[in-house]
């Protein structure tokens, strides 16, 4: 009689589970597809593989980003969207400060996520179909909203979601001014090349939150870019990206779409952190190809 055993899975990106933080070297490409395969230019593909993100100016026009943004609003001041899982609620007001899944709440979402103009760059950049793992409305509202503290999507995924590889990306859909002044998204460029082995109880004491001398060695090597967009550019950002987003304290809202595209070839498995997976609306298990 033969035994079978299950043999554990090499991982690659160990995380949360050692006494220090480590940058490791990444050990996956950043762009997997051509010039030949989608709408991005062989040096726009470059740029992507040099920063760590790619921005698309104007992809929407002012009148969709204009609808888009009614949406959003429409959904924010809907009282029955406060009781369900999959809205984030700031508890000092009451108001929803993200709707996770939004394209399972909302049409217009739903066609947006599967609009052609974000697909095909992502099938490029992934270099195969790719499905939506994760999507999400974010609003900060004029005085309100508090900080994103630093962190790369990937180690989250990988710990918490079981994605196997780097082979991801998210594009945010701007649907207001982003400025540096309301809190517009910062990226460290190039960080997408090291990746964050971080502490089970990192800092201000969550879960894979890269503590202060990573940050800095990271920060002193690449610099800090800020994000700044008007209603319809979009940025795409690679999934092992460091990137955060300030307070908003000013009267000008900031709301955005964050899509999250994974590789078919990528779905996820049975998470590395050691922990269940995390509910399908902030983790689908869901592999059908976006836009087809």
């Amino acid at each position: 009689m033969t035994l079978q055993m299950d043999l554990p899975t090499l991982d690659d990106y160990p995380t949360r589970k050692g006494t220090e933080a480590a940058l490791l070297y990444r050990r996956d490409p950043t762009v997997w597809g051509t010039a030949e395969d989608g709408p991005l230019s062989h040096s726009r593909l470059q740029e992507h593989d040099r920063r760590g993100y790619t921005r698309f100016g104007s992809l929407l026009d002012p009148d969709e980003a204009a609808g888009h943004l009614d949406e959003a609003d429409r959904l924010v001041a809907d009282p029955g969207l406060r009781d369900d899982e999959r809205a984030v609620v700031d508890p000092s007001d009451g108001g929803v400060r993200s709707v996770f899944e939004v394209h399972r709440v909302s049409g217009a979402f739903d066609a947006l996520v599967n609009d052609p103009r974000l697909v095909e760059p992502a099938r490029q950049l992934l270099g195969s179909d790719v499905y939506v793992h994760q999507s999400r409305l974010d609003h900060r509202p004029g005085f309100g909203g508090g900080p994103l503290y630093w962190r790369s999507d990937f180690e989250t995924w990988h710990a918490e979601d079981g994605m196997p590889r780097m082979r991801a990306v998210g594009f945010s859909v701007a649907l207001t001014d982003h400025h540096s002044h309301n809190g517009a998204p910062l990226v460290i460029p190039g960080s997408h090349r090291t990746y964050v082995s971080c502490l089970e109880d990192g800092e201000h004491g969550r879960s894979g939150t890269p503590d202060r001398g990573t940050l800095t060695i990271l920060a002193d090597r690449h610099g800090i870019d800020t994000l700044e967009a008007a209603p319809g550019d979009v940025t795409a950002l690679d999934a092992n990206c460091m990137y955060a987003a300030g307070a908003n304290i000013t009267p000008w809202a900031r709301s955005s779409l964050f899509v999250v595209y994974n590789s078919v070839e990528n779905a996820c498995e049975k998470p590395f952190g050691g922990e269940g997976p995390r509910p399908g609306f902030l983790a689908s298990r869901d592999f059908t190809p976006a836009g087809r």
